[in-house]
């Protein structure tokens, strides 16, 4: 009897023992599994960021907003440094945006289309954006729509839009497309927005 019970006891330390080795192998496993994720985070991030200079390469298609999105994604990373430098650095023209403010705005609405791969939409976006906060020009009446290399988009209609080039602001008053400003403006933004909104206002 005393034998037995001595060997029920060995047996019971031996199974306590072997459960908690395959708990810690599991804890392992589960660590190890979860730096792999890290890793492979850091790794994705790094291959857009250049390790010398710091810079982010944004023809990289991992940096790429696609399709319709909302103007809080220019305003993270990796978008917000040349969203923030471009909007705050640009000084529209007084004499056109008093006349933009004259205007009436109910009625209008605008497309933009570009690709944050582009350095002509990562410069004109943010200055766009400038001139239509200081007109208070509310912001559920601009669509952005995104597009890769090949200035194509996965949104429905996109075709008809006739994009050829980025960006492009789209015009509309009544619903109906009143003119565009295509990759760069002809003078200014905001001298172009005037020429094309007074012709039909």
């Amino acid at each position: 009897y005393i034998y037995m019970a001595k060997t029920d006891r060995l047996y019971t330390v031996l199974v306590a023992i072997l459960m908690l080795s395959m708990v810690s192998l599991s804890s392992c496993k589960t660590k190890q599994l979860a730096l792999s994720y890290a890793d492979e985070y850091v790794e994705e991030e790094e291959s857009f960021v250049d390790s010398v200079t710091g810079e982010i390469n944004y023809y990289n298609s991992m940096t790429w907003v696609l399709g319709y999105f909302t103007r809080d994604r220019l305003e993270t990373y990796p978008h917000d440094s040349w969203m923030t430098e471009e909007y705050y650095n640009y000084a529209p023209q007084s004499a056109f945006m008093n006349a933009l403010l004259d205007l009436r705005w109910d009625n209008v609405t605008v497309t933009l289309v570009m690709g944050t791969w582009c350095p002509d939409s990562r410069r004109e976006v943010p200055r766009f954006l400038r001139i239509m906060d200081i007109l208070d020009f509310p912001a559920d009446k601009i669509t952005y729509i995104g597009v890769d290399l090949d200035k194509q988009s996965p949104v429905g209609g996109y075709e008809e839009l006739d994009i050829q080039r980025v960006p492009t602001f789209i015009f509309y008053v009544n619903n109906s497309e009143v003119g565009r400003i295509i990759e760069v403006p002809t003078s200014s933004l905001e001298e172009d927005m005037v020429n094309i909104l007074f012709q039909n206002k």
